[in-house]
C-alpha cells in the first residue's frame, strides 16, 4: 500500500484522473438511495399511497439517524487523503480503525436507544395511523443494520481517499443489486409488504460491510502493526478526529433537520402528496448522490494535494472538479426533462400519487444546475479538512431554508416545499465560495 509520494511525484493531475475516480463514484452513488427508492418502488406496485407513506417515513428516520454519523465518510475521506498525499502509511491505515472502532460503538448504541429514539421520531411527525403503524414495523427490522449501515460510511470515506473507487462501485452494486433482488422477493413473492422491505434492506447493508471489510483487509495486515496501533492512541490525532467529527456532526445535523422537515411537512396533507414528495425526494437523492462523484473526486485530490503541499495541484483539482460537476448537472437536467414523467410512472401505479408528482417535476429538473456547486464545494472543503468553515457556512443556508419554508408553504404547499430545498442549496453554494481563499492559504 505504498503511496505515490514515498515513490516520487504523484500522477499528473490531468481529466483523465479526475474521470477515473469520479466516474466509478457516480455509479456508485447513484445506487446509494436505491435502499430507500426500490423498498418505495417495489412497495408502490401494491397500488396504495399508505404503504409508500410508511417507507417513506421509515426510511427517512433511519436516514436520519445513521447520516448523523455520516462525519466518519467524509472526515475519514479528508484524514485517508491527506495521509496518503503525504506518504504516512502508518497514519494512513490508522484513519480507517480509528473510524471503525466508532462506527462499531455508536451501531449498537442506536440500537440499544431504538425505541426511545422511535418514539421522539413520531412524537415529531403527523402521519396517519395506518402509515404510522406500518413504518413502525419497517424501523423495527431495518435498526438492526445500524453498526453496518455506519461502518460502511468509514470504509467507503478510506476508499475514496485512497482512490480506490471501483471498489466503492464495487461495494454499493453488491449491496443494492442484492436488495433489488431480496425486496421483490420478499414484498411481491411472499407478500409481507412493508416488512418485506425492510428486510431485504438489513440483509444487504449487513452484506455490504462484510463486503468493504475484506475490500480493505490490507489495512489489517501484521507488517507495520504496532505502529498502526501506537497512531491509534495518539493524542494530537484523536483530537483532529474528534473536532473534525463534531464540526461535521453538527452540520449534518442542520442539513438533515432540513430534509426531514420535508418528508414531515410533506406527511401534513393527503397521503398522496407524502408519496410524490417522497418519490422525488428519492429521485433528487439519486441526482445529488451521482454529482457527488465529482465531489469525492475533489476531496481525494484536494486532500492529497494539502498532504503533499502542492498548491497548483490544489487549484488544479478545483477546477476540474467544477468543471465536470456542470457538465454531469447539465446532463442530468436533460435526462429528467426528457424522462421524468416515465421514471415516475415505474415508481408508483397509484394514479393521484401520479398526478401530484407531475405538478411538481419541474423543481426536480433544475434541482442539479442549481445545487451542484454546493455540492462540489462541500467535496472541495471536506478534502481540506476545514469542517469549522463549512459548518459556519451552513447557518445562513439554512436560516434561508426556514424562512423560505415560513413563508411560501402555507400559500404554496409543496411547492413552498421545493422552493425551500433550492433556496437552501444556493446559498449554501455561496457561503462556501466565500470562504475559498481559506482552503487555497493551505498547501501554500
Amino acid at each position: 500500500m505504498a503511496t505515490e509520494a514515498a515513490n516520487g511525484a504523484p500522477p499528473r493531475l490531468t481529466h483523465a484522473r479526475v474521470l477515473r475516480i469520479a466516474v466509478p463514484i457516480v455509479l456508485s452513488n447513484a445506487t446509494v438511495p436505491l435502499l430507500g427508492a426500490v423498498d418505495t418502488a417495489v412497495v408502490g406496485q401494491i397500488g396504495l399511497a399508505a404503504p409508500i407513506g410508511a417507507v417513506a417515513i421509515g426510511a427517512v428516520i433511519l436516514s436520519t439517524i445513521f447520516w448523523i454519523f455520516g462525519f466518519l465518510r467524509m472526515s475519514t475521506s479528508g484524514f485517508a487523503a491527506q495521509a496518503k498525499g503525504a506518504g504516512d502509511e502508518a497514519e494512513l491505515r490508522a484513519v480507517l480503525l480509528r473510524a471503525l472502532i466508532v462506527a462499531t460503538v455508536v451501531g449498537l448504541a442506536l440500537i440499544a436507544l431504538q425505541l426511545p429514539l422511535f418514539a421522539l421520531a413520531f412524537r415529531v411527525s403527523p402521519a396517519s395511523a395506518q402509515v404510522e403503524t406500518m413504518a413502525r414495523d419497517y424501523l423495527s427490522i431495518r435498526i438492526w443494520a445500524a453498526p453496518a449501515s455506519i461502518g460502511i460510511y468509514a470504509i467507503t470515506g478510506w476508499l475514496i481517499g485512497v482512490e480506490r473507487t471501483r471498489a466503492v462501485l464495487v461495494l454499493q452494486l453488491w449491496q443494492n443489486l442484492l436488495n433489488m433482488a431480496l425486496a421483490l422477493w420478499f414484498v411481491l413473492g411472499l407478500g409481507w409488504a412493508v416488512k418485506g422491505a425492510a428486510a431485504a434492506s438489513l440483509l444487504a447493508e449487513l452484506s455490504g460491510l462484510g463486503l468493504g471489510l475484506w475490500l480493505v483487509r490490507s489495512a489489517f495486515g501484521l507488517p507495520g502493526l504496532a505502529e498502526v496501533r501506537a497512531r491509534l492512541r495518539s493524542g494530537p490525532a484523536l483530537r483532529r478526529m474528534f473536532g473534525a467529527s463534531r464540526d461535521i456532526l453538527l452540520r449534518t445535523v442542520l442539513l438533515q433537520l432540513a430534509f426531514t422537515s420535508f418528508i414531515f411537512l410533506s406527511a401534513r396533507g393527503a397521503d398522496a402528496e407524502l408519496a410524490a414528495n417522497q418519490i422525488l425526494a428519492q429521485l433528487l437523492s439519486i441526482t445529488a448522490f451521482a454529482l457527488d462523484g465529482f465531489a469525492f473526486a475533489a476531496e481525494s485530490l484536494v486532500g492529497q494535494a494539502i498532504g503533499a503541499k502542492r498548491p497548483g495541484d490544489l487549484q488544479r483539482a478545483i477546477h476540474l472538479s467544477f468543471q465536470w460537476g456542470l457538465i454531469g448537472a447539465g446532463l442530468l437536467t436533460a435526462a429528467l426533462l426528457l424522462a421524468g414523467p416515465a421514471i415516475v410512472a415505474l415508481m408508483t401505479t397509484a394514479p393521484d400519487v401520479r398526478a401530484v408528482a407531475a405538478g411538481l417535476l419541474p423543481w426536480l429538473v433544475i434541482a442539479p444546475l442549481l445545487g451542484f456547486a454546493s455540492w462540489i464545494w462541500d467535496g472541495v472543503f471536506i478534502g481540506a479538512l476545514l469542517t469549522g468553515a463549512m459548518l459556519r457556512a451552513m447557518l445562513p443556508a439554512v436560516a434561508l431554508y426556514a424562512l423560505t419554508l415560513a413563508l411560501f408553504v402555507p400559500t404554496f404547499g409543496s411547492h413552498g416545499l421545493w422552493a425551500a430545498l433550492t433556496v437552501m442549496n444556493l446559498a449554501r453554494g455561496f457561503t462556501l465560495w466565500q470562504r475559498r481563499g481559506q482552503v487555497l492559504a493551505l498547501a501554500a
